[in-house]
């Protein structure tokens, strides 16, 4: 390869790199898997070695491995929060220990513990209190989500015992437990929403959430694993996670096996097969083994690289893959009319379960990998809930085969499909004569997180909309129980449960009626922020817009949406309807509970650690008296709110714009004040 060959493949292989990078890390959607992009990875730096004039100074291989938003604030590492390397084969690992062993003289221990698919995160604690938790970031600077861990329950506020040093960082990982992830995903089945990929991603989504409240309601966990400070009391890593564990830290134990000491190659091997095997039978999802040489001293001698530590290496599982027949693609309608195709396989065992369908996703990715029916394909489930088809094997395909027509029409209601330019997916318009998405709209309707209409689940919408007693969301306040007893499992206290659900459902607030009406792009963080701006139906239906795209968060795609909505008199009739049914559709008056007007049209960043309250119920505060929370420092925020330990950036960023900045007493006076008037 010449240096012209050369300077274009790192060209293309860097622009793809950090495509799939901000894929993973920003949008929470990978894009390829981990081993194809550290293949890809290798090839680069393979590239960059033989031609080091056409290494730039930000390729994808001097990066640690993450992103940083503009959500949270951006605090710098005190140690630098470096990557592993990362091995797939036992020669790589033998190659490692064989370097270790020329770099150091005497014998050797190492500590192998499982490499946990999660969040990375780094807490610092000081004289024993938690206060600050950071992500890894780009490895020099995270973001501080310190509120959100807060809520993870086996992480420790206050520390137990004695002997833990003044100051000190322990890293980990926070993931999410299987059980909780799939709660989390038949709540959102039954709520007619789309389910999540996988823990790792929907852990990471969760911890950059600006709503603590969600992110404790979502039962993330933690493993800590490793202990840092300007100087410990240990002279290596083991004791300094045994000794963590006494302070009430949440760490591997040799008891599940979860963490062991070996003194060569053959113990590394022995732990990376035993997972290999069982990794299926734990509670989380793992992608490999973490080896570390255990003494400081060792560590300090072997050094780092500019990335990655040279004691440590990690060694990551291929996720599973498995070929099997496709037998048929088939097309399920969603409630917003979306197109999903599936693939109906040939049942096979994969990853401790039985795999019978997978997602093809759209007609994009069955374009991109010539699947058609009859072929053997790859199926792949490195971490997924859904299983995906990732390839065709060609040489089982069938000479008379032919490439697979996507559907043009609705297979419920044979309306032509479209497809929106920037959008993947196909959709049906025939939003009000499609069935599956006029029973998805009544079933997101009566969901938890809407108008959580008790005794009533998707099977009883079904049942309803069979016997012809419901056609939209309005229907359901005119059933009665002479229409309900003659049917089917219907006994006389499942009817008077049912019907006193959806009388209760009726003093749903404003934001949650709003939500549960179904209007695209409208979840409940917009709702709520459209209920609280607008105060009523009325307001929010004259409204233009211009007046739209002043509310906080709604941009051209969701006024839009609210737009067309309001517009379409089937929708008005349905509205007339509610109405009439006597739902709530102006915002109760929060004076009845302590609440004012006192900041209303006022805008509030809060920032840091508040003394009498925690910064969820500051937030509370602000919108109970009116004023509304806003994310980052503008010309336009009329306060910036800060507590203890406030970010330097904000700070400097709201002097420089002229935002007043109170105090949580000056806030409470200003409160108080109109009370007190």
């Amino acid at each position: 390869m010449n240096i012209d060959q050369a300077k274009s493949r790192i060209d293309v292989l860097t622009a793809e790199l950090n495509a799939h990078n901000h894929a993973y890390y920003v949008l929470n959607k990978p894009s390829i898997s981990d081993y194809e992009f550290d293949a890809m990875l290798r090839e680069l730096q393979d590239l960059e070695i033989a031609f080091p004039e056409m290494a730039a100074a930000n390729s994808p291989t001097k990066r640690v491995g993450g992103d940083i938003t503009d959500k949270f604030e951006k605090v710098k590492h005190r140690f630098p929060m470096l990557s592993l390397s990362n091995t797939y084969s036992q020669e790589e690992i033998i190659d490692w220990e064989n370097r270790v062993k020329k770099s150091i003289q005497g014998e050797i221990e190492y500590v192998l513990e499982l490499k946990y698919d999660g969040v990375a995160i780094s807490m610092t604690y000081e004289d024993g209190i938690l206060v600050r938790a950071v992500t890894r970031g780009d490895g020099d600077v995270g973001e501080d989500v310190t509120t959100n861990v807060r809520t993870i329950r086996s992480v420790p506020l206050k520390l137990h015992g004695t002997g833990y040093p003044q100051s000190f960082d322990i890293r980990g990982e926070i993931y999410f437990p299987h059980a909780e992830f799939e709660r989390l995903n038949a709540q959102r089945a039954d709520d007619g929403e789309e389910l999540y990929a996988n823990p790792r991603n929907t852990a990471s989504g969760t911890l950059k959430n600006q709503d603590s409240k969600l992110v404790a309601s979502r039962g993330l966990n933690c493993y800590l694993y490793f202990v840092y400070a300007e100087q410990l009391p240990f002279s290596n890593h083991f004791d300094s996670l045994t000794h963590a564990a006494e302070w009430g830290f949440r760490v591997p134990k040799a008891s599940d096996r979860y963490i062991e000491r070996v003194n060569d190659v053959d113990g590394i091997m022995s732990f990376i097969a035993y997972w290999d095997k069982h990794r299926h039978d734990l509670p989380f999802d793992i992608d490999g083994i973490v080896i570390k040489v255990n003494r400081y001293d060792q560590q300090r001698q072997l050094g780092m690289t500019a990335k990655s530590p040279r004691w440590a290496t990690s060694f990551k599982f291929k996720a599973e893959k498995v070929l099997t027949r496709l037998n048929e693609i088939t097309y399920q309608v969603g409630r917003t009319g979306a197109i999903t195709p599936v693939a109906n396989l040939e049942p096979v065992f994969l990853a401790g379960t039985t795999v019978r369908r997978a997602s093809l996703h759209n007609a994009d990715q069955i374009e991109k990998l010539d699947i058609r029916e009859g072929d053997y394909v790859y199926v792949e489930k490195g971490g997924e809930i859904i299983p995906k088809v990732v390839g065709v094997e060609l040489s089982k395909r069938d000479p008379n085969s032919f490439p697979q027509l996507y559907i043009t029409h609705c297979p419920e209601c044979a309306t032509e499909l479209v497809r929106t330019d920037g959008e993947a997916q196909h959709y049906c318009p025939n939003e009000y004569g499609c069935g599956p998405q006029l029973k998805g709209k009544i079933e997101h309707f009566i969901a938890r997180k809407a108008m959580n209409i008790d005794g009533m689940g998707p099977e009883t919408v079904e049942q309803l909309w069979d016997a012809g007693l419901i056609d939209n969301v309005s229907s359901l306040y005119s059933l009665t129980t002479e229409q309900l007893l003659p049917l089917e499992r219907m006994a006389e206290r499942s009817v008077e449960k049912l019907l006193e659900g959806i009388e209760a459902s009726k003093s749903q607030p404003f934001e949650r009626v709003l939500f549960a009406l179904g209007i695209r792009h409208v979840g409940e963080t917009v709702a709520k922020k459209l209920a609280r701006h607008f105060k009523s139906l009325e307001a929010l239906m004259l409204a233009g817009k211009e007046e739209l795209l002043h509310v906080e968060e709604i941009g051209d795609k969701i006024a839009e949406s609210l737009l067309i909505y309001f517009a379409d008199d089937r929708n008005r009739a349905v509205l007339d309807a509610l109405v009439a049914a006597g739902l709530q559709f102006t915002m109760a008056d929060n004076t009845a509970d302590g609440g004012s007007q006192v900041l209303d049209g006022k805008s509030f960043v809060v920032s840091g650690v508040f003394n009498a309250f925690s910064r969820d119920e500051i937030k509370d505060l602000i919108e109970k008296h009116g004023g509304r929370n806003v994310g980052s420092i503008s010309a336009k925020t009329d306060f910036v709110l800060a507590g203890e330990n406030m970010g330097p950036s904000k700070l400097k960023k709201a002097e420089s714009l002229g935002v007043p900045i109170i105090s949580e007493d000056e806030f409470l006076s200003i409160i108080n004040q109109d009370r007190e008037g």
